[in-house]
């Protein structure tokens, strides 16, 4: 049986839900109470001694950190589709990897997380580099539709949520429509899964983004 340990408000927890649903893996989802400090307990350092949410178990395999489990499924589970072996097409995803470990964590997540739990930090920092990702996607995306391969992969997977929580950061996404347009792309993905903030979008709508990250 596969499981995922994870938190309904994580947005890394929320990239290997999306995957796990559109690969249509069956799982069951242990929600770890980070509000009473269950990421610290003894049975979950065995699992991640790190104390951070996403875990997956996957028979023998226990693996932690959302961007290395979304490789392990789409290398084992999902083919060619969504994580390609051709060296060029894989460099052109990981680098969006890189970025949602690195800018996107820094800028949306960190802002995000102020609001949430008021972390302190240099939240106009963390701001102004969710504006320079933002401005990034958004000129890529003028001229696609995906971000790399013109079809989902798990470069959009690894960038999508906490893209679309950035206005949960205090930075809105109204001056990106490009950005705005991928959102409910991704949304639309048959099996879609939805998380607070990130809720399927109505026809006809702009995305709505409330919500909360843990």
């Amino acid at each position: 049986m596969r499981t995922l340990y994870a938190h309904p408000l994580s947005g890394n927890s929320h990239k290997v839900r999306l995957l796990l649903a559109f690969l249509e893996l069956p799982y069951e989802e242990v929600t770890v109470d980070l509000s009473h400090g269950e990421q610290h307990s003894q049975r979950f350092m065995q699992l991640n001694p790190l104390g951070q949410v996403p875990v997956l178990v996957d028979g023998k395999v226990v693996l932690r950190d959302s961007l290395a489990i979304l490789v392990y499924l789409a290398r084992k589970y999902g083919g060619e589709a969504w994580l390609p072996g051709h060296p060029a097409q894989a460099g052109a995803i990981v680098q969006w990897l890189s970025l949602a470990a690195n800018e996107l964590h820094h800028g949306p997540h960190l802002a995000r997380l102020h609001f949430l739990l008021g972390v302190d930090l240099n939240l106009a920092a963390a701001q102004e580099q969710t504006r320079q990702v933002l401005r990034l996607l958004e000129s890529h995306l003028a001229t696609r539709t995906w971000l790399e391969l013109e079809r989902p992969t798990v470069a959009d997977l690894a960038c999508f949520p906490y893209v679309g929580l950035a206005p949960e950061g205090k930075v809105s996404l109204e001056p990106y429509p490009a950005v705005r347009a991928w959102i409910d792309r991704v949304k639309s993905l048959p099996n879609y899964p939805s998380m607070p903030g990130l809720e399927p979008s109505m026809p006809g709508l702009e995305p709505s983004m409330p919500g909360l990250d843990a």
